[in-house]
């Protein structure tokens, strides 16, 4: 009997994949213009070109304080660009490629800029930070073809950095949690809000995503117990309001943050996704420590893709087998985003490879 790809996904994210192992991709918008050009995709629907088991649909709730700010660009050279937002940052972007911008100067910096500039914005509800068109679309297209749809959207750490920058933020938390603490519930309550209202109107997903980048080379951003006095409530309220509808929940987090795992999961994660290699994260050991607790969603160190060397490839693989020979919960995927120096050929093995797991 065939399995669908929204059953694959669901066998895996509750810790038995039956043989069956989802696969997913999520290439950077210049990868895909370049298979474009090369004439391999003859639109942008990567999502039913590549027949990937998940789909995503709709942008995440936009967390921008001031919605009626236009952003301004303040300088500008061959290379980059400085734009000023609606949080008030000024942020150097980068023309040639894609990347994290340069955090150059944010207008809150503290509790009191904060309730100035910034809460107040934050409180009510505004239609303008949900994509309802973009969400009902993707649930549609993704039901026809019975793939497993999520929403994605940020969380309180990825939505507060982009408001005040990780240096006010990191200082914020150890000289005045108090503000900290009312900022991620008040980014946690506005999120729920506005999910509540999105799914009310278009019907809910399958699972959940947030995007919650909490660490970066060996190290996360905070101590274990930093973040379950500061962090946990407001990951704690996103995470039962998605149980409480009846989705996984799917955490995304570039960098090292084992040590916070334990955390999370008391919070109510399902699914770890990323799993940095370069940043010290190691899908077989985490396996070992969380494996009987939550599923897993890459970790497949993107650096092989980027070689186009199909012996690194399968050499990465082992750490696939390793998860699903002892009855592990995982979903392929790369540790990464998959940048332009990949070649459409290689991404065509690397799925065709996964697939080999799959019934």
């Amino acid at each position: 009997m065939s399995v669908t790809s929204k059953e694959k996904v669901a066998a895996a994210l509750n810790r038995n994949n039956g043989g069956c192992v989802p696969a997913a991709i999520t290439p950077w918008q210049s990868t895909l213009s370049k298979w474009i050009d090369q004439g391999y995709l003859p639109d942008e629907d990567f999502w039913e070109h590549f027949d990937l088991d998940l789909r995503r649909g709709g942008g995440c709730v936009n967390s921008v304080a001031n919605m009626d700010f236009e952003p301004e660009i303040l300088e500008e050279t061959e290379f980059t660009k400085l734009v000023l937002d609606g949080n008030g940052a000024k942020l150097r972007l980068h023309k040639a490629h894609e990347s994290t911008p340069e955090h150059v100067d944010f207008l809150v910096k503290d509790n009191k800029s904060w309730l100035e500039y910034a809460k107040p914005f934050l409180l009510n509800f505004d239609q303008r930070r949900i994509d309802i068109d973009g969400y009902a679309e993707g649930r549609t297209i993704a039901a026809e073809n019975d793939r497993f749809y999520y929403h994605a959207s940020m969380a309180p750490f990825e939505q507060m950095q982009r408001l005040c920058g990780h240096e006010y933020l990191l200082m914020g938390m150890a000289l005045d949690p108090d503000w900290v603490k009312d900022m991620v519930m008040t980014y946690a309550k506005m999120t729920v809000k506005h999910l509540e209202e999105l799914f009310g109107r278009c019907g809910r997903p399958d699972g959940m995503f947030y995007f919650e980048d909490m660490g970066f080379k060996e190290k996360p951003f905070m101590s274990p117990a930093m973040y379950n006095e500061i962090m946990f409530p407001g990951h704690k309220l996103l995470f039962d309001f998605a149980h409480s509808i009846g989705c996984k929940v799917i955490v995304h987090s570039c960098g090292y943050v084992e040590p916070l795992l334990p955390g999370l999961i008391e919070a109510g994660m399902d699914c770890l996704q990323a799993m940095e290699v370069k940043a010290g994260m190691d899908l077989p050991r985490l396996f070992d420590r969380f494996g009987d607790r939550i599923a897993f969603f890459g970790g497949f160190d993107v650096r092989a893709l980027i070689s186009n060397d199909k012996e690194q490839i399968d050499k990465e693989f082992e750490k696939v087998k390793y998860v699903l020979k002892n009855g592990g919960g995982y979903i392929l995927h790369s540790d990464h985003s998959e940048p332009p120096e990949i070649e459409y050929e290689t991404i065509e093995y690397f799925l065709e490879k996964g697939r080999n797991y799959n019934c």
